[in-house]
């Protein structure tokens, strides 16, 4: 497997390269969009370079953003919100410190959610309250892995962000049939080559192995799909609008986290 100062030149060449790219290009989202990757791989690959307190520290820091969107998006109450950011951060703590206990400080997140819900006496809203917090539970806590997994999930990190790319321009070009009803603008021509692209990544970065290609080829792109349902759900286009050309955080990892759950439950 790979080491972090091993991916660093690859991820910065890539970053040099695309930004001459959509220079070349002139158009002014493509050029927006490049500039809040210029600033975000940096600070990623440096908490990687960290190691464990570094990759936490951004974990936690990723997960009670997307938390928050998530909340927003569908209309959690500020209680429930706090309380899964706090257990999204608590099995970040766990998997870091004692991966002996995350099941146990999952459990305990859970039980949290449902106190809460049961504490308010909500009627009329409370089981989907307590059916959207579990979800984001289940969701975003695969961030949890992210420590553990070190280089390794940089590597993914890097892949699907390439397949989001690769994806989203040869759809365009190619189109074809829908990918899904959930998200109308993806078409499997676009799915099928960014597959092909990230897979190509992972093979350049020395991160292949099984679980990783399935996390890449079918995780990223099933992780896309359950964000586009609970956008649907909410009736928004984007999970935020303070990214400079991308909307919310969570339409940025919504692929890695479908890719990192796919790990988990490979191994």
């Amino acid at each position: 497997m790979t080491s972090v100062a091993t991916l660093a030149p690859w991820l910065g060449g890539a970053l040099l390269v695309s930004g001459v790219a959509v220079g070349a290009s002139q158009r002014r989202e493509l050029i927006v969009r490049w500039c809040a990757w210029a600033v975000g791989v940096p600070v990623v690959t440096a908490a990687f370079w960290w190691g464990r307190p570094g990759i936490a520290l951004l974990a936690v820091v990723v997960a009670v953003v997307a938390v928050l969107e998530f909340g927003t998006l569908t209309r959690l109450p500020r209680t429930d919100r706090a309380v899964l950011a706090a257990a999204v951060t608590g099995l970040i703590g766990a998997a870091t410190l004692a991966p002996e206990h995350v099941w146990r400080v999952g459990a305990v997140g859970a039980l949290a959610l449902v106190a809460f819900s049961l504490a308010d006496s909500d009627a009329q809203d409370g089981l989907r309250r307590l059916g959207t917090g579990l979800l984001g539970l289940v969701w975003l806590g695969v961030l949890a892995t992210l420590a553990p997994l070190g280089a390794l999930g940089l590597a993914l990190f890097a892949a699907v962000s390439i397949a989001d790319v690769v994806a989203y321009f040869a759809g365009r070009r190619l189109g074809g049939p829908r990918l899904s009803r959930l998200s109308p603008a993806k078409r499997w021509s676009g799915t099928l080559c960014g597959a092909a692209a990230g897979l190509a990544a992972l093979a350049l970065l020395s991160a292949w192995s099984w679980p990783a290609v399935a996390a890449v080829a079918v995780g990223g792109p099933a992780g896309d799909l359950l964000e586009s349902l609970v956008k649907r759900g909410a009736g928004a286009k984007d999970s935020g609008q303070w990214l400079a050309g991308a909307g919310g955080l969570l339409d940025r990892i919504d692929s890695l986290v479908g890719a990192l759950a796919v790990v988990v439950v490979l191994g």
